[in-house]
């Protein structure tokens, strides 16, 4: 299977379990890793034939911004079903990550990462 990646996706969300999360908000960063038979697009150079990243990166990003979850990992699974309504799209690793996450030591990074398949 070939991999279109999809890194550093970065949208605002109030996602959260905290008041404060959902009121304020975050910035949220997504990783995607696509996968996809890219040969048949590549054969013919046509963009009907893979999945238009474009897109999907605009539609990640909406569901970001969209409907608050409590945990990213909802969040995680949200983006995943959408990225597989893509009809090329036969599996996708989605990595969210929450920089600001109210921890109270120091730390660079908080992630969820998923994999869903249409198997």
């Amino acid at each position: 299977m070939d991999r279109v990646a999809l890194r550093g996706l970065k949208a605002r969300g109030h996602h959260g379990v905290f008041p404060r999360e959902r009121e304020e908000g975050q910035t949220f960063l997504v990783d995607l890793v696509l996968g996809l038979d890219t040969r048949p697009a590549a054969a013919d150079d046509d963009l009907t034939k893979t999945v238009h990243y474009g897109i999907v990166a605009e539609e990640v990003v909406a569901v970001v911004e969209g409907e608050p979850v409590n945990l990213i990992e909802t969040l995680a699974e949200r983006i995943a079903q959408t990225c597989l309504k893509h009809d090329g799209v036969q599996e996708v690793e989605v990595c969210v990550h929450k920089p600001d996450a109210p921890i109270t030591v120091p730390f660079d990074d908080v992630t969820v990462t998923i994999t869903r398949s249409r198997v």
